[in-house]
């Protein structure tokens, strides 16, 4: 398919986007270079590298890129190409380094980017040290919200503030839970890929209808498993969570809250119960927790903190995050049927240790490959990746709830947890990095 001549905005029609959206390669490219390449995309964590000379390399779209800290204490992303004949100068995923050297004719880079040293510089005209252009080259904008790094290839566009508006409450939220104010990326990272769009993703994580069919199996398990049966603590959070994913659709309708914002962003509010809420509070690591919290902050701004209530908070177009659970999910696009997730957990500073244990546990429940929570998921995105390549309807259906939204106090709008107004509002943002 060539999307030559093809006018990108009637992709997509109110309730409903075209399946050229999710199966056709051209349109997959003009992503790359129109969102990708565009949006704030968020890149790491500044735990991620701590020390100068820590560097994490990662990928912005198609772009590969390296979050480092410099000697001078900036946290910087770099694109990861030597300046010489344009090889990756960074080849592992993290790390600890004096500066960069290129494999390849030795070309050396200090962490700043800038070029240090060179093989036979008597062989050039003009010493390739003396040249900025000729350094491990800037993104052309980047910034930090609370020690969460996003950047953008793009050198105007709105400001990281006004990018994430109202969601970075949800940041904020995930901050505040640590009684010392501050989290770290720990216990390694979850990798996973599928055979499906990239946009499937994050329609899905905020999709309240699906888990009653999606994960019907894991809900039967979980609903006849014999609650005296004694586990370290990982399989009551097991059960708890599957047996929610169950809740009837009633509950999805008058007890769960979607909120949609500008740039595509969104979150649901959480679905767990309040027995579940209760029955985690008795836990004594819970308990230690909320007086390490209450120590820290006081009585009535600990319990402020514990009161928000989220689920899964979609920063479009590549991140996802549990506030609550400190989890967080990168998406990689790979091609316009192939995606890559990367799951990372986080620590926080001045809680029990034991609470780190319970954020592994829940991850390993919901986001780990092992999951049968995810497994089902992933099974769901090559099913429709599959389907769409069938001949039938041209269009996909997001009109669940459609114009009902009602405006909300943050800037946003508000509907239930069965719409797919998250959806939609995607796509609302799709529309304009795709046509501008």
């Amino acid at each position: 398919m060539t999307t030559t001549g093809l006018d990108l905005g009637s992709l997509v029609r109110g309730e409903r986007v075209h399946r050229r959206v999710y199966a056709d390669p051209a349109v997959f490219d003009l992503e790359m270079a129109r969102i990708f390449s565009r949006a704030w995309i968020y890149v790491g964590h500044e735990s991620q590298v701590r020390r100068a000379g820590d560097y994490y390399a990662t990928r912005i779209g198609r772009e590969p890129v390296v979050l480092v800290r410099s000697e001078d204490g900036r946290v910087r992303v770099l694109r990861n190409r030597c300046a010489h004949r344009g090889a990756l100068v960074v080849a592992d995923e993290r790390g600890h380094a004096a500066d960069f050297r290129c494999a390849y004719h030795g070309w050396t880079y200090r962490t700043d980017g800038s070029l240090l040293a060179v093989p036979l510089p008597q062989g050039y005209a003009a010493a390739p040290t003396a040249d900025p252009a000729l350094g491990l080259q800037a993104v052309a904008r980047s910034a930090s919200y609370r020690g969460f790094v996003f950047a953008s290839l793009a050198a105007d566009g709105p400001d990281l503030a006004t990018f994430l508006g109202r969601v970075a409450s949800s940041l904020d939220d995930m901050v505040e839970r640590a009684p010392d104010d501050a989290l770290e990326v720990a216990g390694g990272v979850f990798k996973h890929a599928y055979d499906g769009n990239w946009k499937l993703y994050l329609e899905n994580l905020n999709d309240g209808v699906h888990p009653n069919a999606v994960h019907q199996s894991s809900v039967e398990a979980a609903r006849a498993q014999d609650d005296t049966v004694v586990t370290d603590g990982a399989g009551e959070i097991a059960v708890r969570q599957m047996r929610q994913n169950g809740a009837a659709y009633g509950f999805w309708e008058k007890e769960v809250g979607l909120f949609t914002f500008p740039f595509g962003h969104s979150y649901l509010s959480d679905y767990h119960t309040d027995e579940k809420l209760v029955a985690a509070k008795r836990d004594p690591v819970f308990a230690d927790y909320i007086a390490a919290l209450e120590r820290a902050k006081g009585r009535e701004r600990a319990r402020a903190i514990l009161s928000v209530g989220r689920w899964n908070t979609n920063l479009y177009p590549n991140c996802s995050f549990m506030s609550q659970f400190r989890q967080l999910r990168i998406v990689h696009p790979i091609a316009v049927d192939r995606t890559e997730v990367h799951t990372f957990n986080f620590r926080m500073r001045g809680a029990p240790a034991r609470m780190f244990h319970d954020t592994i546990r829940f991850a390993n429940v919901v986001n780990g490959t092992g999951s049968p929570v995810l497994t089902d998921d992933l099974e769901t995105y090559g099913r429709i990746q599959a389907g769409l390549q069938a001949q039938g309807p041209e269009w996909i259906n997001t009109a669940r709830q459609f114009a009902r939204e009602r405006p909300d106090q943050g800037g946003g709008h508000v509907s239930d947890g069965t719409s797919e107004a998250h959806i939609r509002n995607m796509f609302a943002a799709w529309v304009q990095y795709m046509t501008a």
